[in-house]
């Protein structure tokens, strides 16, 4: 292992100022060139959870219903926009502030003030906070799948830009800063199945919960049951988010070792298991048929799962946790929307929180001190090493960050939703008729669009009447033709 920066490059060196060197009066690469492949890593890590976003809009547009698919896509785009300015504005701050309380940062680095070259382990902080932002934008377009097909597209933003102050950065500084309460608890959580899943899981229930149902089965008892209106878009969307997840939980551990490798092949075969799972259940539940889109969801709750136990536990477990949460969450599918009554269509909660939850516990069980040892610096363990507490520090996690996001999610939505002009929920036409027809401008998904414009064409009118003729006139040939073979028989 090459040495750490700060023990090359510290607070006695000449120059050392409180953004980690003067570049005017020293070269603060110095320190970095023995662990210069450490920052190479997480370069390619931050770039590779880029795909991630797109793919989970891509994604949930293949979930939704033809009519308010691009509306989706819009919003996995906007919050690219939206989120990296909360983070540079004042989320890394109050995420990661080496001043923080043990509930949230400071405004010490806002605006990435003083965010330069400190180290972080191996890395500059400038490159940690680049990676990290990843994290905050992909649990935002996670979380916002909530709202789909019938919230405005404005309010969303906002909500965004406040959800990921208010909710993401406490739980993240909780969990990650070494100030954090369940940091110095000990419960383990190695690339975010509390803040990134959990959270976004949560939120997103609430988010279902304050909006109400689709308008289509508002003032019924039972749940709109809507098959997905594109495999293929779902397909595609999975391949980009599964190729995601290497650097999402490749660089979570914030160096290239034998360690790095370890976490590869963890996610890569929970991600497996959990396809097996999914269309084991299926399989049974379908009498001897899969589904594409079911596949994709088991790659999504495998992934899910494994996040938080990707660098903790051996790889035999990691094939235990993908398969058994796909198999959860699977199996709670069919009656959960219908026992909590709350339209959340998308799965968003299941996939998320459901297998976020599961990962999270089971990291408590089968979490093994040699995995995270092979970094060289970490240490962890779990019930396999009879280190049964850690099972309670994992339960604490889960329920702490429930509670926060589910209640702060809520307070958040009611306080925006009565500043004027940020009504949550748009009008019923407007949900009737599909939100791209209203909020895009003259876009929408393919065939839907024709359906539109031959509907305003008239067409279908034409067609009705003429298929109405055409009734008629067979109706009519018929009777003749039986006046005609009674009049002969008679």
């Amino acid at each position: 292992m090459s040495e750490y920066p700060s023990d090359i490059f510290n607070e006695t060196s000449q120059g050392w100022t409180a953004a980690g060197g003067n570049s005017q009066l020293m070269d603060v690469n110095l320190a970095y060139a023995p662990s210069v492949g450490h920052q190479v890593w997480l370069m390619i890590s931050g770039v590779l959870i880029m795909p991630i976003i797109p793919g989970i809009g891509l994604f949930y547009a293949g979930e939704a219903r033809r009519k308010s698919a691009m509306s989706i896509l819009w919003q996995s785009m906007a919050i690219l926009g939206i989120i990296p300015f909360q983070w540079f504005f004042w989320g890394y701050s109050l995420t990661y502030a080496a001043d923080a309380s043990p509930f949230i940062g400071t405004l010490t680095n806002f605006g990435l003030r003083n965010v330069i070259s400190v180290p972080v382990g191996y890395i500059p902080e400038i490159l940690f906070s680049f990676f990290q932002c990843m994290f905050c934008i992909e649990t935002i377009v996670i979380m916002i799948g909530g709202a789909f097909e019938r919230c405005r597209l404005l309010p969303s933003m906002v909500y965004a830009f406040c959800w990921a102050t208010i909710v993401y950065c406490p739980i993240a500084c909780w969990t990650w800063n070494s100030n954090g309460w369940l940091y110095k608890l000990g419960a383990l959580d190695f690339a975010g199945g509390g803040p990134v899943h959990i959270a976004s899981g949560v939120g997103a229930l609430a988010f279902s919960l304050v909006l109400g149902k689709r308008i289509e089965h508002k003032d019924e008892g039972k749940m709109p049951q809507y098959h997905a209106h594109s495999p293929v878009m779902i397909y595609i969307g999975t391949i980009f988010i599964w190729m995601g997840w290497f650097g999402f939980n490749g660089g979570s551990t914030l160096n290239a070792t034998v360690r790095t490798g370890y976490v590869l092949v963890n996610t890569n075969l929970a991600a497996a298991t959990g396809v097996m799972g999914w269309n084991a259940l299926e399989y049974v539940l379908y009498k001897g048929r899969f589904s594409v889109a079911g596949s994709c969801r088991g790659v999504m709750v495998g992934l899910v799962a494994i996040t938080p136990a990707a660098g903790f536990v051996p790889v035999y477990f990691a094939a235990v946790i993908g398969f058994v949460s796909a198999v959860i969450v699977r199996g709670v599918d069919n009656w959960f929307n219908q026992f909590v009554g709350i339209d959340e269509g998308l799965m968003v909660f299941k996939n998320h929180a459901i297998g976020g939850t599961c990962g999270a516990l089971m990291t408590g069980i089968f979490a093994a001190n040699w995995v995270t040892a092979l970094d060289g610096s970490s240490s962890a363990s779990g019930w396999v090493d009879h280190n049964y507490i850690q099972l309670g520090y994992q339960l604490a996690e889960v329920c702490a960050i429930i509670g926060y996001t589910l209640v702060m999610s809520i307070i958040l939505l009611y306080l925006i939703n009565y500043i004027p002009g940020l009504k949550f929920r748009s009008e019923e036409h407007e949900e009737r008729e599909g939100l791209d027809l209203h909020y895009l401008f003259n876009e929408g998904m393919g065939d839907h669009e024709l359906f539109l414009v031959l509907k305003e064409a008239g067409f279908f009118e034409a067609l009705a009447v003429k298929g109405q003729e055409l009734l008629s006139e067979s109706v009519s040939s018929t009777s003749k033709t039986e006046a005609a073979e009674e009049k002969k028989s008679a």
